[in-house]
């Protein structure tokens, strides 16, 4: 048996110690089975649809007929959307249910994902655009919430598995959409409708889990009852310090990302090296996160205190940026290497909003406010990279702006990691 399955198979079957009353107990091995393929398949998904856009964008604009500034307001729409719908997401799952909702966020992406490349106009692409990225901002904000109500013993773990499956589906939309579109015929429309199928694949564990009716399900939703939250997600954290140290570490890191996939590949191409080298480094630092998103989890679960995985991952970066500043071409490959390091921040940022909270209504209210405000954060950040490169004519400013900005984010990540809840 392959260390992967055995990993799995821990995760998904193993009970832990608990009393015969407790869900872990109670709940079928097969509810468990579906709720780990629910998290990873939904996990999955949660991001192709941005990045398989982006490998067609130029193909896409010339079928629309779409004029530049309209393609940069695209590129533009995923974090508002996640600010927007993710706020939503808490009032949803605590009337509903969370399960009922990441399932009505699968059958969203996969109706986005459906319609988008066959309207006929601007609008028509924009507005699916916007169904299935509300989708994938409820499954953001709600992931975290179904580890702590179904493995509130391992959060490191199921974490760690999602946020693999996460960046696996964001490294094959970006490899894959391309050669896929050209085995097709070469359209771009069937290129990006294709990972509709994905999509709905992911609806039938969820469909399973929002049928059940067994004792556990039952148990875990009445425990949810117990554990209502405010009317409004944000209300009751605003003065929270703790909640803000981790939207401001969670939108820092996402503007770090969003600059990375943005803009480095430019970086490389203005140092001389070829544009399928440049794209070849960035998958590089995308392919990174892939195994790292499942062990820092774990490693982050096991500290009081994650203050000093911030650090070390902040300072991957900034060695990296000031390696792309003095020698860009010669030490490429080693700071596309550190740059996939400090990208994951991400998965620590997820896992540290399962730890910062006591319940479920917790967990809920502080992922959705520390995404949504975090996402709202990222935004000026590539756009503002962007205006100091055209102006500066170099890449001294954007380079300082990149590391500047890693300073705050260690400062809030240390904050954010001390050992306590929004609760104390």
């Amino acid at each position: 048996m392959s260390d992967e399955t055995k990993t799995l198979s821990q995760a998904a079957a193993d009970a832990p110690p608990a009393s015969a009353d407790s869900p872990a107990q109670r709940r079928p091995a097969w509810l468990t089975w579906c709720l780990v393929s629910g998290l990873l398949l939904a996990a999955v998904n949660l991001r192709p649809a941005i990045p398989s856009l982006g490998a067609l964008l130029e193909e896409v604009r010339d079928g629309l007929h779409m004029s530049g500034s309209v393609a940069g307001v695209l590129t533009s729409v995923p974090p508002f959307c996640f600010a927007l719908f993710g706020f939503a997401a808490p009032r949803l799952a605590r009337r509903f249910g969370p399960g009922a909702i990441i399932c009505a966020g699968m059958v969203a992406i996969t109706a986005g994902l459906l319609i988008r490349p066959f309207a006929s106009g601007t609008t028509g692409f924009l507005a699916a655009s916007v169904l299935a990225l509300a989708g994938i901002a409820v499954g953001n904000v709600l992931m975290p919430v179904i580890v702590k109500r179904y493995f509130p013993d391992r959060i490191g773990t199921m974490t760690g598995l999602y946020s693999l499956a996460l960046s696996l589906g964001t490294a094959l939309a970006a490899a894959a959409t391309v050669p896929i579109t050209e085995a097709l015929g070469g359209s771009w429309r069937e290129g990006l409708g294709i990972w509709a199928v994905l999509g709905a694949v992911a609806i039938f564990p969820w469909l399973a889990l929002v049928r059940d009716r067994s004792g556990a399900e039952a148990q875990a939703a009445g425990a949810g009852a117990q554990e209502k939250a405010p009317t409004a997600p944000g209300r009751g954290l605003i003065r929270n310090g703790t909640a803000w140290a981790l939207a401001c570490f969670f939108g820092l890191q996402a503007t770090g990302a969003y600059i990375i996939m943005g803009w480095m590949p430019q970086r490389f191409r203005d140092a001389g090296l070829s544009a399928d080298t440049a794209g070849l480094l960035l998958a590089v630092t995308m392919v990174m996160g892939v195994p790292l998103a499942f062990v820092i989890p774990r490693m982050a679960t096991r500290m009081k205190n994650q203050g000093p995985i911030v650090l070390g991952l902040g300072a991957c970066g900034l060695i990296a940026f000031g390696g792309l500043y003095v020698a860009p071409a010669g030490g490429a490959w080693v700071w596309a290497v550190l740059l996939g390091i400090s990208n994951c921040s991400f998965p620590l940022a997820l896992t540290m909003i399962g730890m910062r909270a006591g319940t479920g209504a917790g967990v809920a209210r502080l992922s959705a406010f520390a995404q949504s405000t975090g996402y709202l954060i990222s935004i000026p950040g590539p756009l503002l990279v962007g205006v100091l490169y055209q102006h500066s004519g170099g890449w001294g400013l954007p380079l300082a702006l990149m590391a500047g900005l890693l300073i705050p984010q260690m400062v809030m990540g240390v904050i954010a990691g001390r050992d306590r809840t929004i609760e104390d």
